[in-house]
């Protein structure tokens, strides 16, 4: 054997290494439901739910209680009018990672 042929053959294990662990790395893909792993920072949403409702001028929030588990918001409170159970459900969809809105929400 030559040295050319040795070089040729020495990247043989390097390739078949990269062959096996192709299939690992395609566990992060970013298609739903295919392995992707999405993170879910509920208190970071529940911050932004709670800073948007209070943001908007056409609610008056009395008493307000935001919980999140995996993207699902739970609101709970007091509001004083209807519209404005409706509105603070409405906007809390608004928010970045909110999956879903249980609105719980009573009037005063």
């Amino acid at each position: 054997m030559n040295g050319s042929s040795i070089k040729r053959y020495a990247s043989i294990p390097v390739l078949l290494a990269f062959l096996a662990c192709g299939p690992l790395a395609g566990c992060a893909s970013g298609i739903p439901g295919f392995g992707s792993i999405e993170t879910v920072n509920d208190e970071a949403i529940s911050a932004g739910v709670r800073s948007a409702i209070r943001l908007d001028p056409e609610l008056t929030v009395s008493d307000l209680d935001v919980d999140t588990y995996q993207g699902i918001v739970r609101l709970s409170g007091f509001v004083s009018s209807a519209d404005s159970v409706a509105a603070a459900a409405s906007v809390a969809r608004t928010v970045k990672g909110v999956k879903s809105v249980r609105n719980d929400l009573r009037l005063k």
